[in-house]
């Protein structure tokens, strides 16, 4: 009997390991991949004096107590509405559904929304949009806040990443308009995990 508790034990560590491999692994595709758009001059946001001495973004050390599975409640009934940028452009967003989570031992709710012009590309039909602030904001972290980029779920549960938290195009170069996180996102704890502030004087 001990000895099948003793296998039963070994193997749940192992499948422990292996998922955690795994969300790790996710998270350092990830950062490879944003860099290796930064790097590229076809889409890189930043400045060709910039993008010249950039060899990297900074990332925080990533912690995979940041990866939350959130209940997902859609919001069928919302209106389109024009969300603020950082100009005068106003795209149009639907709230297209609120997911809650628990973070430091409270419940938290934010909103998910959906681009009306962006859905119209095939690529990003199921694409939703996750703005957000948090303590960080202007001190560690871009002070506008910060997006995570998500797929529709299938169910009512969705997972959060926060290890894959970037800053919008306008912390790099002052030519972009991006999206503010509306004032309902804003998260009163830090969240010390995914993509740091710039700095143009850095070398990572």
């Amino acid at each position: 009997m001990k000895r099948i508790i003793l296998i039963f034990l070994l193997g749940s560590m192992i499948n422990a390991y292996a998922q955690s491999s795994d969300k790790i692994k996710s998270i350092e595709e990830f950062q490879f991949q944003i860099n290796a758009d930064f790097k590229n001059p076809e889409e890189s946001p930043l400045s060709a004096k910039d993008l010249k001495n950039f060899e990297g973004l900074e990332f925080f050390d990533i912690d995979t107590s940041f990866i939350l599975t959130a209940q997902f409640v859609r919001t069928p009934a919302e209106a389109p509405f024009e969300m603020p940028t950082t100009t005068d452009r106003k795209p149009i967003y639907v709230k297209y559904g609120e997911v809650y989570f628990q973070l430091k031992a409270k419940t938290i709710k934010l909103n998910i929304y959906q681009n009306q012009e962006l859905i119209k590309k095939p690529e990003y039909v199921d694409y939703l949009f996750l703005p957000f602030t948090d303590m960080t904001n202007g001190e560690t972290t871009y002070s506008g806040g910060r997006y995570l980029d998500i797929r529709k779920p299938e169910g009512d549960s969705i997972i959060l990443d926060f290890n894959k938290a970037y800053n919008p195009y306008c912390a790099y170069n002052g030519k972009y308009s991006c999206p503010v996180p509306p004032s309902e996102n804003h998260l009163a704890d830090e969240i010390p995990v995914g993509v740091k502030a710039f700095s143009k004087n850095s070398k990572f």
